[in-house]
């Protein structure tokens, strides 16, 4: 491809992105085809001669977008958003424009120090305490809050350890604490990190699905009855089942007197603290050790984004720094820079600080306020149309951007409005389980959804609620908020 032939192509495919974006809401939101269907139209070997643009582009639209699920559209109202815009998408294509690797500071001094001011940008905008602000901290863009917690667990590891965990391996007998309302990935990273979901301790949650302190702080003292040593523990900001908040504040208090690591995952709702009036999401984050949040999700910066702090970069870094030979370099031994390749797991740096720069000064954070506050008004209209038709109850207390609900004649009834919603390709909805129960997870969250998506999505569940084995009357429905 030649630079005038790219030119044409780039010009070409600004404008399908744009012509899709502007035209998602026409596309059934989940992808229709079977498996196997985009495998059979796929050619089974290489090409063997280069082939014209306009070849790529048909089947870009005839082969590509028949399977895929849209999560742009304005009724994506499944697991969590992962938004994009226009201002992180131009600041994509320009990080790989410029195709850089920025593992060191010496490997492009611009991909570091555009990463180190926004992510304390974002710091200032989210209001976050000045243990994570102050000389001994630190922030850093990972991929995803997967990785966040990984590299939390491997820090907390060789904390408690004293780096022996890196030098043996990890000593038998380390003990982790999370509720069952942790996300996934708490478990993931803990596997990997040596420590085994065997160690994994579940804690107790209230009737709201948050963990309960005293369950924690029982839990600790019999292990550490048992010869154990407990390490870590995970509190969730905003959990994927049910929006649940753990009590950060008590949680922390048991962390701070028993010695343990606290990571607080808030990769969904802590970015709602840009909305000062939603700060209080935060409160007791100044006895963390380390935070996340993901602007890929409801600040719409695309995938893959995600904001991870902690209170001692020392301890994150002497987890992960390894330096051979070919890495060193005069600034990074003088002290004088900051070298990302020790905050993550992966030595290659992607250059993500370049859309979040772009999104924050080409939309602005009142734009991103304006579409949290819309979301949550929204959700609250949702749950009260839950309230007010008696086929429906809440599983879960809504909370910011999730109502979870479920249908009351029983789980085959609500899996069934599940099936049967999503089949139209009118909204997608995902489902979970709470306490035994399954849940229709309402997630309101997409940059591109409107109040009457909303609406119609409401009115689609109530529209197949009376499909086989339901029988409870229909409540009223009234109009949204404005």
């Amino acid at each position: 491809m030649t630079p005038e032939s790219f030119r044409a192509a780039g010009h070409e495919l600004v404008d399908w992105i744009a012509d899709y974006l502007e035209t998602v809401e026409r596309h059934p939101v989940a992808s229709p085809v079977q498996p196997g269907e985009i495998t059979a139209l796929l050619p089974s070997r290489p090409p063997t001669e280069v082939e014209p643009w306009s070849k790529v582009m048909e089947d870009l639209n005839s082969v590509v977008l028949p399977g895929i699920t849209h999560w742009q559209h304005p009724s994506f109202f499944a697991y969590f958003p992962a938004n994009s815009s226009y201002s992180s998408i131009l600041g994509e294509l320009a990080s790989a424009g410029l195709g850089v690797n920025g593992m060191l500071w010496a490997t492009s001094p611009a991909a570091t120090e555009l990463e180190t001011v926004v992510v304390g940008w974002m710091a200032e905008l989210l209001g976050l305490p000045e243990c994570f602000t102050g000389p001994d901290a630190g922030g850093v863009i990972q991929g995803t809050a997967s990785e966040a917690a990984l590299c939390a667990a491997l820090a907390a590891r060789e904390r408690i350890t004293g780096g022996e965990a890196n030098r043996t391996g990890s000593p038998a007998g380390l003990v982790a604490y999370a509720t069952n309302q942790a996300h996934s990935s708490i478990e993931k990273a803990l596997r990997i990190a040596g420590i085994g979901a065997h160690n994994i301790r579940t804690v107790a949650h209230d009737e709201t699905f948050a963990m309960r302190p005293d369950a924690l702080a029982a839990a600790v003292a019999a292990d550490r009855a048992a010869g154990l040593t407990p390490f870590f523990v995970v509190a969730s900001v905003g959990t994927t089942s049910s929006m649940a908040v753990d009590p950060v504040a008590a949680i922390g208090a048991v962390a701070r007197a028993e010695g343990l690591w606290l990571h607080v995952d808030a990769a969904m709702a802590g970015v709602a603290a840009l909305c000062p009036e939603h700060r209080g999401l935060l409160d007791g984050l100044e006895l963390a050790d380390s935070f996340c949040t993901n602007p890929h999700k409801w600040m719409s910066v695309n995938f893959d984004c995600d904001l991870f702090w902690v209170a001692n970069r020392a301890d994150l870094i002497g987890a992960l720094s390894i330096l051979p030979e070919y890495l060193r370099t005069a600034a990074s031994d003088a002290g004088a820079v900051i070298d990302y390749r020790d905050w993550g797991i992966p030595l290659g740096r992607r250059f993500r600080a370049l859309k979040l720069w772009f999104t924050l000064r080409l939309d602005g954070v009142a734009s991103i306020q304006d579409m949290i506050r819309h979301h949550l008004a929204w959700t609250a209209w949702v749950a009260d149309q839950v309230r007010a038709d008696e086929r429906f109850a809440l599983t879960a207390p809504p909370h910011l951007n999730l109502v979870c609900l479920h249908h009351v004649d029983g789980d085959a009834a609500t899996d069934a409005l599940i099936a049967a919603a999503n089949a139209t390709g009118e909204a997608l909805f995902t489902r979970s389980v709470l306490d035994g129960r399954s849940t229709i997870r309402f997630c309101i969250g997409a940059r591109t959804t409107e109040l009457r998506h909303v609406e119609a999505g409401w009115q689609l569940l109530q529209r197949l609620a009376d499909g086989p084995g339901a029988t409870a009357t229909a409540g009223a429905t009234g109009s949204g908020p404005a």
